[in-house]
């Protein structure tokens, strides 16, 4: 027969199994009602150990008898299931995937368990991308913008101040030629380098540089027929379907000859004026400062650069060492058909080659870290998806958790490409240093990487609000918009038909004097500007005289004083308006509660059981010689505590099963308690210091309303609560005990032929009762 017990563990054990699985092989036995209680077949371990108790496991049944080793297939079968399922469900478990509808302490436990994990994962975003970047990369990319876009020629052009083709070529042929060769030290000294330039001391120089332009067909414009006899031809502004691709000047060379964009692997530009192919005619410099004047020298005296000659870009890439950095610098000069030049540049600093330092392996870490929270969020989102289907995306933050995902996949995806071509470019660079480095393609990409983390990161952030919004005060700003977006949205249409009807009215009236005005797009900005107080008022006088004044008077009365005050307003009285309902809403369990209530329990567990060894103690001291187990639970019975626990004391130290307690069983039981005792002590000073003076704060007697409030004292109240807990254990146990019943006789009903399936009967004491569980001090 197997002995099973099917009481409430006591706050002494340390064994916690469930009894679900293993009531039904068998009846409850209780010694304590026939004689001495049995000698319990394994040590349980002693009341305190340093851990505080778990406040979901103080009433966990605890089975004592001996237990049956073999069990039946179904059995295991079924238990590995539904060990299966609560692992999934609880490492997956989310306000999604568990009915948190009805149990608000369900509901803020599971969201809290999701804030942690999400904080974790936030943590690690933060370490990657941070770590990806360092305060050198504005350094450098300062450095090379001093060296190759401020410093000035003998004749005082820089590359800022490039307005004709000649002043192009002065550039070119000094600070260009200057800051891409540096071969010897400030005294003359050389470098000892060879042909390799190491730009300021420290940078690299990868393969040479490039020179390429675009140019424009002739005739692809025409000219009025009152000015064909004087212009004699015509170059119209940039379009990619009139690129000139004849050979010109000199024919021979890659300068003189077109090449397409797939030819020299190039890509587009988005220039100030137009977006440019990456096709046109091409020059390589030379490794040396004195080839490479002469390359220039051969490509202005031919006249490289004529009217139809649209962009020219100056390509190359250096890399220093001690940073990890690359820098791929691309100078730009257009030229429009109006005349004139106009430059700009693009310096990307960038980080391709990832893993030297110790700092970059733990990065590597996190990257794993990263995949697996990715990998974990995928399998959740899945999840929630298969329960909701599409009513889950009805929840903007649903839909921003899926946001994040794909742009971490992407993001992953990148990082695995970004590697592989480094490598190989870097490889065949080493083969032929005499080649261009092109690293503008990868530098882009690993712009744009950036950029896609930096907006990942900022939605990272901003996906916390999803998990705090259940508190009042969090929830206030969400509220807020979410109601008042249907008025913004349509006092939003009338705001953007003023706004943009001024932008239509700057832009023709400004747009030839006024930078700021000279487009559409600028005009849009220039206006938000205007309403943060940015603004030139001088240039928009001197541009018109009359109609200036009129258009920014009218548009800083009508935006800035009327529209835009509209829009606050329709946010404050929103806001006062759920500010009102949330004051006015019942308090509902709050993160705050939560921790009062686990600090209450913890600390009444521990003050009970402290009880509980100092009765103990007492019934130990009360008998003289050994002791009965009859006057031991008499004893203890008169101070109030149950036949269950009595017996689980007895029983652990009673070890010979005589029923009696004899001199070296009462020393040991009186220094286990007295030790337990000792720490369970300081635990509570730990715990509780201040437990009798916040009972009396929480609840202060009001004066106001007339009516005063009489407060039990500690140890009533602590007599009351060990009360509550006592009928608390009664009612679940009597609970579990009837779904037992019943599992049982659905059992019973389905084999009615024959024995049970265990063939066991259930044991009952000498009073005819079935035998309740045993529940241990220890």
């Amino acid at each position: 027969m197997k002995c099973l017990n099917n009481r409430a563990e006591s706050h002494l054990t340390g064994r916690a199994e469930s009894e679900l699985d293993i009531m039904a092989n068998g009846a409850w036995v209780n010694h304590g009602y026939c004689g001495s209680p049995q000698p319990l077949p394994r040590v349980v371990s002693t009341i305190y150990s340093p851990q505080p108790p778990s406040m979901d496991s103080i009433y966990k049944l605890d089975p004592v008898g001996c237990i049956q080793e073999a069990c039946t297939s179904d059995q295991s079968m079924r238990k590995k299931g539904r060990g299966c399922c609560s692992f999934i469900k609880g490492l997956w478990g989310t306000a999604w995937t568990e009915n948190t509808s009805n149990n608000r302490e369900k509901f803020i436990r599971t969201t809290l368990r999701e804030l942690v994990v999400y904080l974790v994962f936030l943590v690690d975003v933060c370490l990657l991308t941070y770590g990806m970047t360092s305060s050198s990369t504005y350094y450098f990319t300062k450095a090379m913008t001093d060296l190759f876009v401020s410093s000035a020629s003998q004749s005082g052009v820089t590359f800022q101040s490039i307005g004709t083709m000649a002043d192009f070529w002065d550039y070119a042929q000094g600070p260009l030629l200057d800051g891409l060769y540096w071969t010897k030290w400030y005294n003359n000294q050389s470098l000892n380098s060879g042909d390799q330039s190491f730009i300021y001391y420290e940078n690299m120089l990868l393969g040479v540089p490039r020179m390429r332009q675009i140019k424009i067909k002739n005739n692809s414009c025409k000219v009025h027929e009152d000015f064909k006899d004087e212009i004699t031809g015509c170059f119209d502004v940039y379009n990619e379907k009139k690129e000139d691709d004849l050979s010109f000047g000199l024919i021979n060379g890659s300068a003189w000859s077109y090449h397409t964009e797939k030819d020299i692997k190039g890509s587009s530009y988005w220039g100030l004026l137009t977006s440019y192919s990456g096709a046109g005619f091409y020059q390589d410099l030379s490794r040396t400062k004195p080839e490479s004047a002469a390359i220039l020298a051969e490509l202005m005296e031919n006249l490289w650069l004529d009217r139809g000659s649209r962009a020219v870009f100056i390509d190359f890439s250096a890399y220093n060492a001690n940073i990890n950095m690359f820098c791929v610098v691309r100078l730009v000069v257009e030229f429009p058909a109006t005349g004139g030049a106009i430059p700009s540049y693009q310096i990307r600093t960038v980080k391709l080659i990832r893993y030297i330092t110790h700092w970059d392996y733990f990065v590597l870490g996190c990257e794993l870290v990263f995949c697996v929270f990715i990998l974990y969020y995928v399998v959740e989102e899945i999840l929630e998806l298969r329960i909701h289907k599409f009513a889950y995306l009805k929840s903007i933050w649903n839909v921003l958790d899926i946001v994040v995902i794909l742009l971490a996949i992407i993001a992953i995806i990148f990082n695995v490409f970004r590697t592989i071509k480094v490598d190989n470019l870097l490889g065949s660079l080493l083969e032929q240093p005499d080649i261009y480095a092109d690293f503008e393609f990868l530098a882009f990409w690993q712009t744009q990487y950036n950029n896609m983390n930096a907006v990942n990161l900022f939605f990272a952030w901003i996906k916390i609000f999803k998990y705090i919004s259940f508190n009042k005060t969090m929830a206030q700003l969400s509220t807020t918009l979410g109601r008042c977006a249907k008025d913004i949205l349509g006092f939003a249409i009338m705001f953007f038909i003023v706004f943009f009807a001024y932008a239509q009215l700057g832009y023709l009236l400004f747009g030839t004097e006024v930078e700021s005005f000279s487009t559409f797009v600028k005009c849009i900005f220039t206006q938000f500007r205007i309403i943060l107080g940015d603004f030139d008022y001088d240039a928009i006088d001197r541009a018109n005289r009359v109609l200036g004044p009129v258009y920014f008077v009218t548009y800083v009365f009508f935006v800035f004083f009327v529209l835009l005050n509209m829009f606050l307003a329709i946010i404050n009285d929103t806001y006062s308006e759920v500010k009102e309902e949330l004051s006015s809403q019942k308090d509902e369990l709050q993160i705050t509660d939560l921790i009062k209530q686990s600090y209450m329990k913890t600390f009444m567990k521990l003050k009970l059981k402290k009880e509980k060894i100092s009765d103990v103690q007492k019934a130990l001291q009360s008998g003289s010689g050994e002791i009965e187990f009859k006057d031991f639970r008499e004893t203890l019975k008169e101070m109030g505590h149950g036949d269950n626990e009595i017996s689980a004391a007895f029983s652990q130290f009673d070890r010979d099963g005589n029923q009696v307690l004899d001199a070296d069983e009462q020393t040991r039981m009186k220094m286990e308690l007295e030790e337990k005792r000792d720490a369970l002590f300081t635990e509570l000073n730990n715990l509780g210091k201040n437990y009798g003076k916040e009972f009396p704060e929480k609840h202060p007697a009001s004066s106001d309303d007339g009516q005063s409030r009489n407060f039990v004292e500690q140890e009533q109240f602590l007599r009351l609560t060990r009360q509550v807990l006592w009928v608390e254990t009664s009612v679940a146990a009597l609970t579990s005990r009837m779904d037992l019943i019943v599992e049982k006789l659905g059992l019973e009903g389905s084999h009615s032929e024959g024995p049970s399936s265990d063939g066991r009967a259930a044991t009952r004491d000498s009073g005819g009762a079935p035998s309740t569980t045993v529940t241990s001090y220890m």
